[in-house]
């Protein structure tokens, strides 16, 4: 797992959900002595017991729609934590909009779920369904107390969605094998991080089908033009005609003390 630029990792989830505690674990367990990790914590969220104790290596923001991300010099391993009480949907769209003209490569997405506040609200799920859309592994946390059924049925909801996420039991803060976990190989639903071979090309003046001519000069109507070349929006961040998202979560700060 080499590259000249360093790896980051996503780290999705709800305040106090364990996100230090598995960024930790993953760190001890998945990394070697010669890696250089560092964390950057979101600029929104307030300083938790333990931070002192990591390699936190500043902060980021999301201002407006824009992120605002200082990498760490000379780290070769980034955890970047979303703020957790926050929308997922809008930093997501944000750091894919930065990531192309940022000095570093995507590893990974995490989400750490809080099994016990989605089992206490089931109108988390919707939650939770983006943050899984996003994500290349799922870790399921917070599980004292929860339900066998619950947790059966939280995992076959993906599993019959054929989700290709993986799925993965945290216990006491530990993940089973944590370089398993950051071996930088896709797993997302998602295409939002994808290489866009759009990129760059402004296509808000073109009205496709009228007046586009094909190469014997005839006019091309809507039905010849196929879908799979036009650039695809990823449904979590598809936007009504008014400018709200086609498809709404859940305010997770309602949800957390």
């Amino acid at each position: 797992m080499t590259t000249d630029r360093p790896w980051l990792y996503i780290i999705l989830g709800s305040r106090g959900a364990g996100r230090r505690e598995v960024v930790a674990d993953l760190i001890q367990g998945g990394l070697g002595a010669d890696d250089r990790p560092a964390i950057l914590l979101p600029a929104g969220e307030p300083a938790a017991p333990g931070d002192d104790t990591l390699p936190v290596a500043g902060r980021w923001a999301l201002e407006g729609e824009v992120a605002q991300v200082e990498l760490p010099a000379d780290a070769t391993h980034v955890f970047l934590l979303l703020d957790g009480g926050l929308s997922p949907v809008d930093q997501i769209e944000a750091l894919a909009a930065w990531l192309p003209s940022a000095a570093c490569e995507l590893a990974r997405v995490l989400c750490v779920v809080d099994c016990g506040l989605a089992e206490k609200h089931a109108e988390l799920l919707a939650w939770y369904d983006a943050c899984i859309h996003f994500s290349d592994v799922a870790l399921l946390g917070r599980r004292e107390g929860v339900a066998n059924k619950w947790m059966s049925d939280f995992r076959r909801r993906y599993a019959d969605q054929h989700m290709p996420c993986l799925f993965e039991m945290i216990k006491a803060g530990r993940v089973k094998n944590p370089a398993l976990l950051l071996e930088p190989e896709a797993r997302r639903l998602s295409h939002v991080f994808d290489a866009d071979e759009w990129a760059g090309i402004d296509l808000s003046d073109v009205e496709f089908g009228t007046g586009e001519e094909d190469s014997d000069g005839e006019a091309l109507s809507a039905e010849d033009i196929d879908p799979d070349d036009m650039p695809q929006v990823d449904p979590y961040l598809e936007r009504k005609p008014g400018g709200g998202r086609a498809i709404t979560i859940p305010q997770i700060s309602r949800f957390l003390a």
